[in-house]
């Protein structure tokens, strides 16, 4: 009789399980568009996806922290984080600083919420990426067995870090999430001291920082106040200190201006043969149209997308090719052994599956 009970007991616990792991994903299926409140972007994610905000203090400050993510808990883990305490002062501190100081911020507080505060983390610069005239970077990051992609932007009210991380490789699912991120355009500066471009992000180790004495270079992770924070990346491998900034070009591909000190952009026509990488966008949920959506780009002397604009197809698909173009990558165009800036086209052709 007991040897029954507890069989019984078994199979109960083992449904319930089932049922449990089965609720953790079924949603996965379905997503939504996330806009929170008082926040600035949208993004997409899984329905029912959680959201906690949380304080900690960094250096002589405090950080606030809002977080809005869905996971599982073997993986995958999508997540927007978002910081501010760290107010844009250049007269006390450098944008510079002031972006490495919240990516430290956010080394120090994530890992510990996808896995025990003892696993190993790195965080490696892969790349320089504006978006819509806003500072930003790419990220390679491991938490333990979890690995991914992390996009990290700085608006004068905020800093955001877009991270998709893994047990195992799922490249449709990242770009789903990490294209799906919306920054409205940066508006325009109105103060001499704040001219266009005096806040893009420079490499991580840089000798012509204004508060760095001529010919040394500033350690990695400097909070605002001076204080030397732990370096942002993982020891055993280094940021990438020959990426350069992505210069903002306010005469966009379809009126490219000549920047100062540098060539106007040069005519590229379509760019798609031409990528090194070229993520696909996914046709939208509903009754979203199928058909082709031509982007305008114009990529920077590195190789990034700098800015993107949907100029024929049909509109409900602009957004995503939009999005899609934005992670585009391509190799330096060399024009009498200088790089330029090129602008194109990018042309995506979205069918439905059955």
């Amino acid at each position: 009789m007991l040897s029954n009970l507890n069989r019984i007991l078994t199979i109960v616990s083992l449904a319930l399980l089932s049922v449990s792991v089965t609720a953790q994903t079924a949603n996965w299926n379905e997503w939504e568009t996330v806009q929170p409140e008082p926040e600035e972007f949208t993004v997409l994610l899984p329905k029912n996806s959680s959201s906690e905000r949380a304080t900690f203090p960094y250096h002589k400050m405090e950080i606030t922290v809002r977080m809005y993510f869905a996971s599982t808990p073997n993986g995958p883990v999508l997540a927007v984080a978002s910081f501010n305490g760290i107010k844009s002062n250049p007269a006390m501190y450098t944008d510079f600083q002031r972006f490495n100081s919240y990516v430290d911020a956010f080394k120090t507080w994530f890992p510990s919420k996808v896995r025990p505060k003892e696993a190993v983390v790195k965080l490696t610069q892969t790349g320089n990426n504006t978006y819509h005239g806003y500072a930003g970077r790419e990220y390679r990051m491991s938490v333990g067995d979890l690995n991914g992609t992390v996009f990290a932007y700085a608006t004068k009210k905020r800093f955001y870090t877009i991270v998709s991380l893994n047990t195992k490789k799922d490249d449709e699912l990242q770009q789903k999430f990490l294209s799906s991120f919306y920054l409205p355009e940066k508006p325009p500066e109105t103060t001499a001291a704040n001219q266009p471009g005096t806040d893009q992000v420079m490499p991580e180790t840089s000798p012509t920082d204004p508060k760095t004495p001529e010919g040394t270079q500033p350690a990695t992770g400097t909070a605002p106040n001076n204080q030397t924070a732990p370096t942002e990346t993982g020891s055993d491998t280094p940021a990438n200190p020959q990426t350069a900034p992505s210069t903002h070009n306010q005469g966009g591909p379809d009126n490219p201006q000549q920047q100062q000190g540098g060539r106007a952009p040069i005519s590229g026509g379509v760019l798609n043969g031409k990528a090194i990488y070229l993520p696909q966008p996914q046709l939208p949920t509903g009754d979203a149209p199928t058909g082709t959506v031509m982007v305008q780009v114009l990529v920077d002397e590195q190789g990034s997308v700098i800015t993107a604009r949907a100029v024929s197809g049909p509109q409900a698909l602009h957004v995503a090719a939009v999005n899609a173009a934005r992670l585009a990558r391509f190799t330096q165009t060399l024009l009498m052994g200088e790089p330029v800036k090129v602008s194109g086209t990018l042309v995506y052709n979205f069918v439905r599956s059955f």
